[in-house]
């Protein structure tokens, strides 16, 4: 399969920014510290994520259009949560933008839920969970910084986190750094569930 080809489409920091619907979307979340913008930037071959030391900079809700050679569809880059060091008020005014985001939407097709490899799900992680059942959103767990973990101990570590029951579509993917083997199969992973989920919303209309 080729690579994806990819370009930012827009940048939403209020409601009126938000973009009508049209193709499939796919939401990335994760907590601010889980190198969700390096993840996104080594799926798409692009820098067109900011990258930062700091977490929590992703401050708005970026869409990036993808086009791969079997469909079309926009990667939306979420901003994260567990922001410390950010104030409490800034912190509602991200999640008011997201719940205005997921109150707009009807063309979501899952969610790819990041979590940080080195401590597995965390109590934000679990949170999030809740959240997303309660609006009966599908979800793609995918580890990250996979590569910070010896390789002789990331099988039987993969394998405890997976035994505590994740909720995901596809068994959860680990991916280590920018590691050009596991960008390609996690991109194959999301092009099936956009494939599938895009098969029972239609075998639902008819």
């Amino acid at each position: 399969m080729s690579a994806w080809k990819s370009e930012l489409f827009c940048t939403a920091f209020n409601k009126e920014q938000i973009p009508p619907e049209s193709l499939p979307e796919v939401v990335f979340l994760g907590r601010s510290n889980v190198g969700k913008s390096t993840l996104i930037n080594a799926l798409l071959a692009k820098r067109l994520a900011k990258v930062s030391s700091k977490p929590g900079k992703t401050r708005s809700i970026n869409f990036y259009s993808v086009t791969d050679d079997s469909c079309s569809f926009y990667l939306v880059d979420l901003p994260g949560y567990g922001y410390a060091a950010r104030s409490a008020d800034e912190r509602r005014s991200w999640w008011r933008l997201i719940n205005d985001y997921f109150a707009m939407r009807t063309k979501i097709s899952f969610a790819v839920h990041l979590v940080d490899f080195r401590h597995g799900p965390l109590a934000n992680d679990a949170e999030l969970t809740k959240w997303l059942d309660s609006r009966e959103m599908a979800r793609l767990v995918v580890f990250t910084k996979a590569d910070k973990i010896s390789p002789g101990k990331r099988k039987a570590q993969y394998n405890a986190f997976v035994r505590t029951g994740i909720d995901s579509v596809l068994p959860p993917f680990m991916t280590c750094g920018v590691n050009d083997i596991s960008m390609q199969k996690l991109r194959d992973g999301i092009i099936r569930v956009i494939q599938e989920m895009t098969r029972l919303d239609e075998a639902e209309t008819h």
